[in-house]
């Protein structure tokens, strides 16, 4: 199977969105799990409800939203634009921030399941050992749930791999700038002619969902057997 020019360059900026994407997110998806698995706070729930809420929301949606916010005019995106010259919208990093707020749902909850595994005494122990809250979690926690957050951030990678709606709706399709392997499929169908590109696009995206769905399944299975659940 040889790809095209055209076909290369949406695969190549995929992978290169998603994995700008995957570790942007990867810090604050921890942070965020943490919280949610071990304190105990006011507006939790609404907290976690809008983590989750790009799971549920239609991607267009989600995709007008980054761009009422984000877009040159919006309140973030005037503000980005003006004082640090930063526009994202109709760019490649702005494909990576909606691939980024589509992923972090996953993220979070593949992290967080992890932590909720982890037993409390033994951080409990660390601590009275003199141990900071930081210290217990860079010595005790994570640890015990690094396969967890590797896990996450494959689940976030292979999401980012096929956010389509999302990031059409911010970014639009513009072929070597935002076009990645999805919009590229759909930009391919559009045209006579353009199913065998399609095709191998598809074929490539078969590829990566299942190597990264196969990663996330033998990192959690680790997960398990490292704090003795199975």
């Amino acid at each position: 199977m040889s790809l095209e020019a055209a076909e290369w360059a949406a695969l190549s900026l995929s992978l290169k969105v998603s994995l700008v994407a995957m570790l942007a997110s990867l810090p604050p998806a921890i942070a965020v799990a943490w919280l949610l698995a071990r304190q105990e706070f006011w507006g939790k729930t609404l907290l976690s409800t809008l983590i989750h809420l790009p799971l549920v929301l239609p991607p267009v949606v989600t995709g007008y939203l980054l761009l009422l916010t984000f877009g040159r005019n919006g309140a973030v995106g005037h503000f980005l634009d003006q004082s640090f010259g930063i526009v994202l919208a109709f760019r490649w990093t702005g494909a990576a921030l909606a691939a980024a707020i589509m992923g972090f749902p996953l993220m979070v909850r593949a992290i967080r399941l992890s932590i909720e595994a982890v037993d409390p005494k033994l951080e409990a122990a660390a601590a009275t050992l003199g141990a900071s809250r930081m210290g217990v979690f860079a010595r005790v926690t994570f640890p015990l749930i690094a396969p967890g957050v590797l896990a996450g951030g494959v689940l976030g990678f292979a999401k980012a791999m096929g956010e389509f709606g999302a990031t059409i709706t911010f970014v639009a399709n513009i072929p070597g700038e935002t076009q990645t392997l999805p919009s590229a499929v759909y930009a391919f169908l559009q045209v006579p002619g353009g199913e065998g590109s399609a095709i191998r696009l598809v074929l490539l995206s078969l590829v990566v969902a299942v190597g990264a769905v196969l990663i996330s399944e033998v990192l959690a299975r680790r997960v398990a057997r490292g704090i003795g659940q199975r």
